[in-house]
């Protein structure tokens, strides 16, 4: 749902940009970090580290620990493997991640509205 524009230079009501709208924002996967995380992996299955931390351009470390905190979530699974004899890690975007990456888009849209 989106916000009209308000006539007369009002400003939105608060169940559209207060409390009660913030509040559907998901705080795990609020942080930009995390936010890029998923939606990278919402583009596919599956992906091997080294590619989602170029692609969302962060340290390993980095990377290493907020895949930790959305795996603790829930919304992504970790795989450890190897390639020949090198050790590889595969991260993917669970079901409750892309619904949860879904509804917080959704709650970012009905904040912003048309803005």
């Amino acid at each position: 749902m989106t916000a009209a524009p308000a006539p007369d230079g009002a400003l939105p009501a608060p169940d559209v940009v207060g409390a009660s709208a913030r509040v559907r924002l998901d705080e795990v996967i609020h942080a930009p970090v995390r936010l890029s995380i998923v939606a990278a992996l919402a583009a596919t299955d599956e992906a091997e580290f080294g590619a989602v931390r170029d692609a969302v351009e962060v340290s390993d470390s980095a990377l290493s620990k907020h895949a930790s905190a959305l795996e603790q979530a829930g919304y992504v699974a970790v795989r450890k493997g190897y390639v020949g004899k090198r050790p590889r890690t595969w991260l993917k975007l669970t079901p409750p991640g892309r619904d949860a990456l879904a509804a917080h888009l959704a709650a970012l849209r009905r904040i912003a509205g048309d803005a």
